[in-house]
């Protein structure tokens, strides 16, 4: 429920702040006062698009600030959590209209763009103002009307037809373009094909050529190897001279010193620690040796490799490493022109489980909105009876279509308005009084359905009057009790019906022009009203009738 509204520096409005309760509120006043500013604000708040031409001349930007309280709301909270914004009790929209052109929303002190406010504003408030009458003249929306009218569970059918749908498409579009891709870059995909399949088969590994050509080198050069570690080995540890040997007696020498001077003991630690390592060094020579052996079929093999190895590196790249890199990159192109790893046959496969999916769930959505239409139309009929459209008759047609987002039917509204007349299109039948009413009728069916609690109505009884104006009063009312109605009204009927009445009047002088806002007192309600039955002159009468009008409210 929108509890507050401040406006400051909006088109002629400096600065009003407008105090909301449950129940129905209306705001009056003459033709150009800013009623429809107050509107035009509220719906700027909610995440209309804005312009510069909204602000106030002379001022550097346009504010407006709403206060809502929230009760329990799923759809809310899991739009908050999705955001990453917090949702308490209560919810503060703030929108300000910048002189460059920009705009800065915020709710709840954090900063959103205009699509999430746009997204949060539509579970607040419902602004219902001429251009919703257009909607009805508009057959291609009367399906997205007739949907609003269902419940969670037929909503959540609608998703999932609309997600298969969804896959159905892409999946569709992939195929055709593979095929498309198939025919244009044939020979294009077929060296592709002939590349992948060569370089697979050699069968590279990263590094392979460098491991392998240090492999060779070694074999070739085994003579050298065997003799250059054969004399290393001799030098260290030979039974006619060994370095070892001469070593481990100078460390034994030096150790019967070590008492006598520190340095003494420094040099024997020193050629103790270089005996073990040399020792270490010759038992590794001494275990290298006895393994060396030239194995001359192993060197074959890595010849006939590493010839196989330039064959590819001379066709393809410079090295191993770089085969390997051309070979993810033309897989990549491969997998592009023929569909992402799948082929043909099984997308055509999968595309043929999607359609049967889409078919089955198309059927459902069918007989769901055909129950829905039944129980709309059930609603509508009640609705148009108490606006005195009693011989009215309401009907939601359906026509075979070409699957869509929305099913593979369209919907549109017919009417019959009076006794023996055929169904026509709503569009070529209803007056402007009449469309008046049935927009009112659908609105006050679906207040009930939807989670919304507060209603915006913009002069909606335009074109009625007598006793289809207080129908239509009694109705605004009545959709007011389920929660909170605003409303812009001319007329008497429907203005004494309300709770509350705040009157907006513009004050002019030659520097300004400002529009201002006042709670009216039940004495200058029934002032009001007197005026708007009567004219300037406002007579005894007039002022009795006002007054029974405001009484009957109360009864």
């Amino acid at each position: 429920m929108l509890l507050e509204i401040s406006i400051k520096n909006f088109a002629i409005i400096e600065a009003i702040s407008l105090n909301f309760e449950k129940g129905m509120t209306v705001l009056t006043g003459e033709t150009g006062a800013g009623k429809s500013i107050i509107i035009d604000a509220m719906n700027m708040m909610l995440g209309a698009r804005s312009t510069t031409d909204v602000i106030r001349h002379g001022a550097p930007k346009a504010e407006i600030e709403g206060l809502f309280s929230i009760e329990n709301s799923r759809t809310l909270q899991e739009l908050f959590d999705e955001q990453g914004l917090l949702l308490g009790d209560e919810i503060i929209i703030r929108r300000e209209i910048l002189q460059n052109g920009r705009s800065v929303s915020r709710v709840n002190g954090q900063l959103v763009n205009l699509s999430v406010l746009r997204s949060i504003g539509q579970h607040l408030v419902d602004i219902h103002g001429q251009h919703d009458q257009e909607e009805l003249m508009r057959p291609q929306l009367h399906i997205q009307m007739l949907d609003g009218f269902g419940d969670a569970d037929f909503l959540e059918l609608k998703q999932a037809y609309q997600t298969n749908f969804e896959a159905y498409r892409n999946m569709r579009k992939q195929l055709l373009e593979v095929k498309k891709n198939q025919e244009e870059h044939k020979t294009r995909i077929e060296m592709l094909e002939f590349q992948m399949a060569e370089i697979e088969s050699a069968a590279l590994k990263p590094g392979e050529d460098i491991k392998l050509n240090q492999e060779r080198d070694k074999l070739l050069n085994h003579k050298h190897i065997a003799d250059t570690l054969t004399n290393a080995y001799t030098m260290l540890d030979n039974e006619e001279f060994s370095s070892l040997a001469n070593v481990r007696s100078a460390m034994n020498d030096m150790e019967s010193l070590e008492d006598y001077d520190v340095e003494y003991r420094e040099l024997s630690t020193s050629l103790s620690e270089s005996y073990y390592i040399l020792e270490d060094v010759t038992k590794r020579l001494e275990d290298i040796i006895e393994d060396l052996d030239f194995d001359g079929n192993r060197l074959m093999q890595i010849e006939n490799r590493l010839d196989l190895i330039h064959a590819i590196t001379r066709k393809y790249g410079g090295n191993v490493d770089d085969v390997l890199l051309y070979f993810a990159k033309i897989t990549e192109e491969y997998n592009l022109l023929t569909g992402n790893n799948l082929s043909s046959d099984d997308m055509e496969a999968e595309l043929k489980k999607l359609e049967m999916s889409l078919i089955d769930l198309a059927s459902q959505l069918s007989s769901a909105r055909h129950k829905l239409a039944k129980q709309l139309e059930t609603e509508i009929q009640q609705e148009l009876k108490d606006l005195y459209m009693e011989k009215a008759q309401f009907q939601v047609q359906f026509t075979n279509a070409k699957f869509s987002r929305e099913g593979n039917e369209t919907v549109e509204f017919y009417i019959s308005t009076n006794p023996g007349e055929d169904f026509k299109p709503l569009v070529k039948v209803a007056s402007g009084g009449e469309l008046s009413r049935l927009m009112l009728a659908i609105k006050s069916a679906f207040s009930r359905k939807e989670g919304k609690t507060s209603i915006v109505f913009d002069e909606v009884d335009t074109g009625v009057s007598g006793r289809v104006a207080q129908a239509i009063a009694q109705k605004i009312h009545k959709i007011g009790q389920h929660g909170q109605v605003l409303a812009i009204s001319h007329l008497p009927q429907v203005i004494a019906i309300a709770d509350y009445q705040f009157f907006i009047e513009k004050i002019s002088d030659e520097y300004s022009t400002v529009s201002t806002v006042r709670l009216l007192t039940l004495e200058e309600r029934v002032e009001e009203v007197a005026k708007m039955l009567a004219g300037e002159n406002v007579t005894d009468a007039a002022l009795t009738q006002a007054r029974e009008l405001l009484q009957s409210k109360e009864k």
